[in-house]
């Protein structure tokens, strides 16, 4: 039996991978389209489960850690494939499940026009989350002197909009208020 296991793995055609948070559900199917590996792994059993099956087609939806996974499953010799999920989702037979899921994706990554995530590099995805603080950081500020604006005109006081306006204005309000107080 054991035999049999191993002779259906070398004829490993593609591996789909749903990759969750700590546990990966993998489906691989051979040439002939059949299932030949289901299995359940934890993350840090990615590389000691790969370093065990033949090189393929691999691959997973595109997410958090797919790029990282990648990388690494290129270093050991396999052809791993992003996939956007809007592609796999007409593969899944089924009730959704992680096994189902990682079935069509390994279905889906078979597809010769099948348009795939390129593969990001650490320092792509480094620029990448610099620029997503920087605006959401840029958003906030905004939103922010939108507020302090909203509240200063409450009280008659209207400023320019811009964080220099605003910067110029308070400092001619405080010192304004400090030498007309209003009785409480």
């Amino acid at each position: 039996m054991a035999n049999t296991a191993k002779q259906s793995l070398s004829a490993l055609a593609s591996v789909g991978i749903d990759i969750g948070k700590n546990v990966f559900h993998l489906v691989g199917f051979d040439t002939d389209g059949k299932i030949v590996l289901r299995r359940k792994i934890k993350r840090l059993a990615l590389i000691a489960t790969f370093e065990k099956l033949p090189a393929c087609i691999v691959g997973m939806e595109a997410c958090l850690s797919a790029h990282f996974v990648s990388r690494t499953l290129r270093q050991l010799g396999f052809e791993p494939r992003i996939i956007p999920a809007k592609y796999t989702k007409p593969f899944v037979k089924g009730q959704k499940n992680d096994y189902n899921d990682a079935e069509a994706i390994a279905e889906a990554a078979l597809r010769p026009n099948l348009r795939c995530v390129g593969e990001k590099t650490q320092e792509q995805l480094d620029l990448q989350a610099l620029h997503r603080v920087r605006s959401r950081l840029v958003s906030r500020r905004t939103a922010t002197i939108n507020q302090i604006r909203a509240f200063l005109i409450e009280q008659g006081i209207t400023v320019r909009t811009g964080a220099h306006a605003l910067r110029n204005s308070l400092r001619d309000i405080a010192a304004h208020e400090r030498y007309h107080c209003r009785p409480l």
